[in-house]
């Protein structure tokens, strides 16, 4: 491995998006990464061939229900520097993997968990999914069009930017921590929190009257017509997010417009004739059309892509932005880095593949692992 976490190991108990994410982007920046899964499948945990919330690690499925596998897994932690589970709450510490037992045995241990609602709280014992956080969070419903319904932006906002991402921000800092105290931690990770954290920005304008009216009529939720989406002459669609007075002029410039005919873009009073003038010109002609005629100016237009779009387009062809894995495109590791580059994404191993190698890296022979195969303690 390579990359800035090189030598950081991690468990991961195997579940669902939030918490393989969290340790795809530690794999990706270079911790070894164990993912600890069932003997046998389990209809809860989803999986596919060259998953990319699976790449870089290897995976062992052990049955943690027997006591001889629940051992196994704690020898695994005991050698960790991170544990990795998405489990509801209370269900590690029934399984024998809470972080009390583990810590007492692994004091530097940093035990990283998320759930949707956090490990307490009155909803801590309900289910949920990102939706549901995200609307508590108030993440959801400043998304849509004026009159409109919440629109749930995928799952982005709470399964993977207010969940795994910020749980990997806090194993990170739980380690950077540990530098100075010798001790690991418990880093509870609730998606309402890591989404409500992401509505920094949007409070903060609340909070000066900035955002004051309702879902799509306020600066940056397409309620302003420089900063917003349209349809282009062949059905696709531009962003356009000309919001300074420069890049203002220099979009007017990209349409052909005659300043001199252009009213004052921040005064909302203009608002509803200028939405309409840039719709009218921008169905002129096609997406990429005026992707290339924006091309090199401070104009902030671009074309809308398709995720299989975004793969080929020239900008993130020259970052690296994506990456073939198996023969498939996947997003590349990021953030970048001047030294500590992290090497390429390597292909999920096929289910609990690798369970005979990280049960001999624990000392046990060849003889020891066929009978707990035999036994079904092991895959």
């Amino acid at each position: 491995m390579a990359g800035p976490l090189t030598g950081i190991k991690v468990v991961e108990l195997a579940g669902l998006a939030p918490a393989p994410f969290a340790c795809t982007v530690l794999a990706d920046l270079g911790a070894e990464v164990v993912r600890v899964d069932r003997a046998r499948p389990g209809a809860d945990v989803i999986s596919f061939p060259n998953d990319p919330l699976t790449r870089s690690r290897r995976w062992i499925g052990v049955d943690v229900k027997s006591p001889e596998g629940l051992e196994l897994v704690l020898r695994l932690a005991d050698g960790a520097d991170v544990l990795v589970e998405g489990f509801r709450p209370g269900v590690a510490e029934r399984m024998g993997l809470g972080p009390e037992a583990l810590l007492e045995r692994n004091p530097r241990l940093v035990y990283g968990r998320i759930t949707g609602w956090g490990q307490d709280g009155p909803l801590a014992p309900t289910a949920g999914h990102d939706i549901n956080y995200i609307a508590i969070a108030g993440a959801l419903d400043p998304i849509g069009l004026p009159g409109g319904k919440p629109v749930p932006p995928v799952n982005l906002l709470g399964d993977f930017g207010g969940g795994g991402l910020v749980l990997a921000m806090g194993v990170l800092a739980a380690l950077v921590e540990r530098q100075t105290s010798g001790r690991g931690q418990v880093v509870d990770t609730s998606m309402v929190d890591g989404a409500a954290l992401l509505t920094t920005h949007l409070h903060g304008l609340r909070n000066i009257g900035m955002w004051p009216n309702g879902r799509g009529e306020n600066l940056l939720d397409g309620g302003a017509p420089f900063y917003d989406t349209y349809e282009a002459a062949d059905g696709k669609h531009v962003a356009v997010g000309a919001i300074e007075a420069r890049f203002w002029a220099a979009l007017v410039g990209v349409l052909g417009w005659d300043p001199a005919t252009v009213p004052a873009h921040t005064d909302p009073a203009n608002w509803p004739g200028l939405r309409t003038r840039l719709a009218e010109t921008l169905r002129t002609r096609t997406r990429d059309e005026w992707a290339e005629l924006a091309e090199g100016t401070d104009a902030c237009l671009s074309p809308v892509l398709s995720p299989g779009e975004a793969t080929t387009h020239p900008h993130n062809v020259a970052r690296g932005t994506f990456v073939e894995v198996d023969g498939a495109p996947q997003p590349a590791p990021a953030p970048k880095f001047s030294r500590s580059t992290p090497a390429a994404p390597t292909p999920p191993s096929a289910a609990r593949a690798d369970t005979a190698e990280v049960l001999a890296g624990l000392g046990l022979d060849e003889a020891e692992i066929a009978r707990l195969r035999a036994e079904g303690v092991v895959a």
